[in-house]
């Protein structure tokens, strides 16, 4: 082959990535820390501007993260046909679990937005109808995030079905998944919508839906949308994602669900092992790496939450020998744990940071970070820092490390529920209205 034709090759398949991008949920491996350096600002300031590089308006509402590939940023919303749906952030016990009103006729939408100047390069609808499920006050009819490997972004929009584009927005295919019925366990009719985000394994897309009848974790071609395999179980409605995890040789798929943390074969979907978690229901965080072990948080009630640090080299039904620990309390309800420079972090919902030894569970420190409304989005991580988005509308910066220190506290005037992406020396933050650049 000669040189010109590899060089035409590479950019037909477009699956080179670089080091600053943010491909999925929660970045590179679903790790929730920047590859390569990156060396996002410490302060900022929306009003006056300053270290602002743009701000985008977006249509609808969505809590979906935006994605980065290459010098392109992608994300989702849901756009409603008539009025302005809301969101009630903060502690459940004031927004109540009541689904919201806004069942009305809605757009899905995939954008595409240029990286150094913010300027929507398409937009394109994915599919326009009546949601198939109502959504929790708090939530949104997008809240999947979604991912690409360069040559396909997928977004899962919900009950509305799996969808792949190209990379110059052409709708490839659309998966049905049927209802994605998730809400409270002990009553079926509460509905709260979906928010597990798709994620590509070579040329699969893994999606997990857990619902409350005909559960499920399957595998779709990347390139036709065909479905590889499926596996069937039965378990509590959950919203975490699955992580595709690489450890001590061994490549699976771990899944965080109400009744059961479970590991599959990603090449056949076959159930390598489980964990009986009786404890809690309504899963939320995604599962992590933490040296050799997976940590998996999450679930309701609020009062008895554990964090698990498992051995994943098991098989069949394991017991609790295969724990290294486990605390009694102290995970996050929604967001996700973050392993970073030798040290397990988990910020609960409202405000509360702990640093923990990953291979120990000794807890380092706790510190809490701001009263008010709470926090939703995950922690993410660069040179050094944690960057902590609030639906209060503060993202706080804090300095990685066994001693807790306040960097920076830097108001972005409005909630924020989605988890910040972030690239090179920028970091991408989703309000309720926008997409701000800081760098």
């Amino acid at each position: 082959m000669s040189s010109a034709a590899a060089l035409a090759a590479i950019i037909c398949l477009g699956a080179v990535g670089s080091a600053t991008d943010w491909p999925q949920f929660r970045g590179p491996n679903a790790s929730g820390v920047a590859a390569g350096p990156s060396a996002p600002p410490v302060s900022w300031s929306v009003a006056p501007a300053k270290s602002i590089g743009w701000r985008t308006s977006l249509p609808g509402l969505a809590h979906s993260s935006p994605i980065v590939w290459g010098n392109r940023i992608y994300v989702t919303t849901a756009v409603a046909a008539e009025g302005k749906p809301s969101v009630v952030v903060g502690d459940s016990s004031k927004a109540g679990i009541d689904p919201a009103a806004d069942t009305g006729r809605h757009t899905w939408r995939l954008i595409a937005l240029d990286k150094q100047s913010g300027k929507i390069v398409w937009d394109k609808a994915a599919y326009e109808g009546v949601p198939r499920i109502k959504r929790h006050v708090k939530a949104s009819h997008a809240s999947a995030t979604p991912a690409t490997d360069g040559r396909y972004v997928v977004a899962l929009m919900g009950s509305e079905g799996l969808f792949a584009f190209d990379m110059n927005g052409n709708q490839k295919w659309r998966a049905d998944l049927g209802v994605m019925d998730v809400g409270l366990v002990d009553d079926p009719t509460m509905q709260w919508g979906p928010a597990s985000s798709p994620v590509i394994f070579e040329d699969m897309v893994i999606v997990q839906n857990d619902r409350h009848r005909d559960s499920f974790l399957a595998a779709f071609d990347i390139a036709t949308g065909q479905e590889i395999w499926r596996s069937k179980h039965e378990d509590y409605p959950s919203w975490a994602t699955p992580a595709v995890l690489r450890l001590n040789g061994r490549t699976q798929i771990v899944t965080n669900s109400g009744q059961y943390i479970r590991g599959f074969d990603p090449k056949s979907g076959k159930e390598l092992w489980r964990l009986s978690d009786n404890r809690t229901q309504v899963k939320v965080p995604t599962p992590v790496i933490a040296g050799d072990l997976v940590v998996v948080t999450g679930g309701y009630p609020p009062g008895g939450r554990p964090i698990y640090a498992i051995r994943a080299d098991g098989s069949g039904e394991l017991t609790e020998k295969a724990l290294a620990w486990k605390t009694d309390r102290g995970a996050p309800y929604t967001g996700t744990p973050l392993a970073y420079d030798g040290l397990l972090y988990a910020l609960t919902d409202n405000g509360i940071l702990s640093a923990y030894d990953p291979a120990t569970g000794d807890r380092i420190y706790q510190q809490r970070i701001a009263g008010g409304a709470g926090f939703s989005a995950s922690p993410v991580a660069a040179n050094g820092r944690l960057y902590l988005a609030s639906e209060d509308g503060d993202v706080f910066v804090v300095k990685a490390g066994r001693t807790f220190e306040l960097l920076g506290t830097n108001p972005m005037g409005e909630p924020l529920m989605a988890t910040p992406a972030i690239s090179g020396n920028a970091i991408f933050i989703r309000t309720l209205t926008s997409l701000v650049a800081v760098r």
